[in-house]
């Protein structure tokens, strides 16, 4: 990545033993993508890394590896909670997901998250997504719509299941100046996801935009 593109990150504290997203993850280096101009945080969890975009109180991207050959279903879910590092007018929380038909839309999937070689690992990885930093406001058509969201996280985690194969993911919101303001909150209308991974020996990459639009 160019240096121009890299936008300042602020120190934040890293939870113990949390060793973040792998830029080596598929062997040459794929490092996490950042907003030009604009401070943000990042935040270190397993198998994953978010960049907190502090202006907006949600993730302007995520990095996760998923490695096909010891993913497996894992834990069950647990309740989103707040991000223990920021505080809680820097991240979307509980309030703008209350009695409404928005989702607390997972940015990095629990069950794209949940591998490894320990059950300890693949647990750690499940409660590390359910954070309220790994989420954000999502139409429940949208999240959980099979040629939406939900399909296109299937898609990915199965990719690389069924081919033991290793993906990089990245994935975040594409804000924009029409997003609406709800609870104080910008909803954003769309989101990407950029797919990295090895093919034929080479680098390659694609990528995704999907819509929540009315």
């Amino acid at each position: 990545m160019d240096e121009q593109l890299v936008a300042p990150i602020l120190a934040a504290k890293d939870l113990s033993n949390r060793e973040g997203f792998d830029e080596n993850f598929l062997g040459p280096e794929v490092p996490l993508p950042a907003l030009p101009d604009v401070a943000m945080v990042l935040l270190a969890y397993t198998h994953l890394s978010v960049l907190m975009h502090l202006d907006k109180r949600l993730a302007a991207v995520t990095g996760l590896g998923i490695d096909g050959e010891t993913h497996g279903p894992g834990p069950l879910g647990n309740q989103l909670v707040a991000g223990p590092r920021l505080d809680e007018d820097q991240q979307t929380g509980e309030r703008v997901y209350a009695r409404n038909d928005i989702d607390r839309g997972h940015l990095v999937r629990r069950a794209s998250a949940v591998w490894g070689d320990t059950r300890t690992e693949a647990a750690q990885a499940n409660e590390d997504t359910f954070r309220c930093t790994n989420a954000a406001p999502q139409a429940a058509k949208f999240n959980q719509g099979l040629e939406l969201w939900l399909g296109l996280e299937s898609y990915l985690q199965n990719h690389a299941a069924d081919n033991a194969r290793r993906l990089v993911v990245f994935t975040g919101p594409i804000f924009s100046a029409v997003d609406p303001v709800y609870r104080g909150v910008e909803i954003p209308l769309r989101y990407f996801k950029v797919a990295v991974f090895l093919h034929q020996g080479e680098l390659s990459a694609i990528g995704y935009v999907v819509d929540q639009a009315p």
